[in-house]
């Protein structure tokens, strides 16, 4: 006890802030802490969590932010300029290896921290006084947040030594692919059993872990890891909770105003302008140059924002695969007016910028309050519908899913008859994605899934584009600590 005690209180001085999920989850600074006091307490036991819910933020700036490096790998968008370029152009053109800079190292690292608080809680609080039901709940909130942890860290470089002790040595080597996937579906679906569904308990903060953020979670798992069953069930349990619902309007979902409110957000990467660089920071790099306004004057710059030297662009190919009168395309601008008063047009040069995340007006210099939503429930209805053709080929309800995501973007239904055989239906599921999902970081998992991450990148003229890249290199200082842990083949 007395080395966890030590290893808490290290915690406590050196994370020194505490992240705060939303206004609810409140930022705390210790100076001194009796570490012994921690886990008498279930307001103890949330301090460590709520550092735990920190580190599996997915915000935070320039290239080491995952939301963004992830999708400079797809054939949604790139970047050029300011300080994250170094970063970008290893992801655009494939260069990446296990010594680049920042984002491998800072990913793992924060995850890995994020996993050390979880198996403290879990390793101290049987012996709280905790009542039984707060107990419950707050082990399977730090199940839920290790799982969240080691699913991320899967999806980038696969199999990763599981920690699931403090105790455990300092050198372990990677877990095996079924001890990974058993782990990751044993933790989210038991982590469901006991944590709340939204709106149920009283006092429970927005942006905590709920029952609908586990299944959501293990949907996700099951949907990556092609467990197609299973990923219908996950999704099906998702939606019979009956709490989510699409948001009415896709142009207004990602506003500061309406994300608390809205019940199509299932789990979220919040973001809060006071946390410096853990709020969301996209919007300065999609300002083109010298913006002043939208043409049709919906969104002005104003002098609490910030227009970074830095460009986040998109292909002309992704903008122009959509379906004329797709809503979803509104988000996405073509021209602008600059501070002269002159109209700059961007389509047809790589360089239309996505503006969903629509600036925060009561945003600090870089800080937008925009939360990230990592699972909301559009998501869950695409990957039963793309589930349920994995299983049995196209059928009337996959096309009855698709077609509530199309009709909230003013589209057309689809009929089962366009479409043929399962690897039609298949397509066409995987373009919907592209368009409802787009700076979201969900792309490259999608085109993974679907066997495209190398050869659409080979189609842009990415010659480094090789096979073994769909996995990212375990972080080269990772290796260099713990000679057991073997690196990605190709790396």
């Amino acid at each position: 006890m007395k080395k966890n005690r030590i290893t808490i209180l290290l915690i406590i001085l050196f994370s020194g802030v505490l992240f705060s999920c939303e206004d609810q989850l409140q930022e705390e600074t210790f100076s001194q802490l009796d570490p012994s006091a921690l886990f008498t307490s279930a307001n103890g036991i949330e301090r460590v969590l709520y550092a735990a819910y920190s580190d599996v933020q997915i915000i935070g700036n320039l290239g080491n932010n995952t939301a963004f490096f992830e999708e400079w790998t797809t054939d949604v968008g790139w970047e050029t300029g300011g300080g994250a370029n170094r970063n970008a152009v290893l992801m655009i053109n494939f260069t990446w290896d296990a010594s680049s800079p920042g984002q491998f190292t800072n990913e793992w690292n924060r995850r890995y921290t994020a996993i050390r608080n979880c198996n403290l809680v879990l390793e101290n609080i049987d012996g709280s006084p905790v009542d039984d039901d707060v107990k419950s709940r707050l082990i399977a909130e730090a199940r839920f947040l290790r799982a969240a942890s080691y699913y991320t860290l899967y999806t980038f470089h696969g199999t990763v030594p599981l920690r699931k002790s403090n105790a455990d040595p300092l050198e372990l080597p990677r877990a095996s692919e079924e001890e990974m996937l058993t782990f990751l579906e044993t933790e989210f679906k038991e982590a469901a059993l006991d944590l709340p569904k939204k709106g149920e308990l009283n006092g429970y903060a927005y942006g905590r872990a709920t029952k609908g953020a586990a299944l959501g979670y293990l949907t996700k798992f099951y949907l990556n890891t092609k467990q197609w069953q299973k990923c219908a069930d996950a999704a099906k349990q998702v939606m019979d909770l009956g709490i989510y619902e699409l948001w009415p309007d896709y142009t207004t979902l990602f506003t500061v105003d309406n994300e608390e409110k809205n019940d199509e957000y299932i789990w979220v990467s919040a973001a809060k302008t006071t946390r410096g660089g853990w709020a969301n920071q996209y919007m300065c790099g999609a300002f083109p140059p010298n913006f002043k306004s939208t043409v049709d004057g919906s969104i002005v710059f104003t002098p609490n924002m910030r227009n970074w030297a830095r460009q986040d662009r998109l292909y002309d190919s992704f903008y122009n695969s959509f379906e004329e009168g797709d809503t979803r395309r509104d988000l996405i601008i073509t021209e602008y007016i600059n501070n002269k008063g002159n109209t700059i047009s961007l389509l047809n040069n790589n360089n239309t910028r996505a503006f969903k995340f629509t600036p925060d007006p009561n945003a600090i210099n870089n800080d937008h309050g925009n939360d990230i939503p990592v699972i909301r429930y559009a998501d869950i209805l695409l990957a039963r519908a793309e589930a349920l053709n994995e299983v049995n080929g196209p059928n009337q309800e996959s096309i009855d899913l698709i077609n509530d995501v199309r009709e909230r973007a003013g589209l057309e239904d689809l009929n089962l008859s366009d479409f043929n055989t399962k690897a039609e239906l298949r397509s066409h599921i995987l373009d919907e994605r592209g368009w409802e999902f787009y700076t979201e970081r969900k792309r490259r998992q999608d085109l993974i899934r679907h066997g495209e991450l190398i050869s659409r990148a080979k189609a842009r003229g990415v010659t480094n584009a090789e096979d073994y890249r769909v996995l990212f290199p375990i972080p080269q200082n990772e290796i260099n600590a713990n000679p057991m842990c073997e690196q990605n083949p190709g790396y």
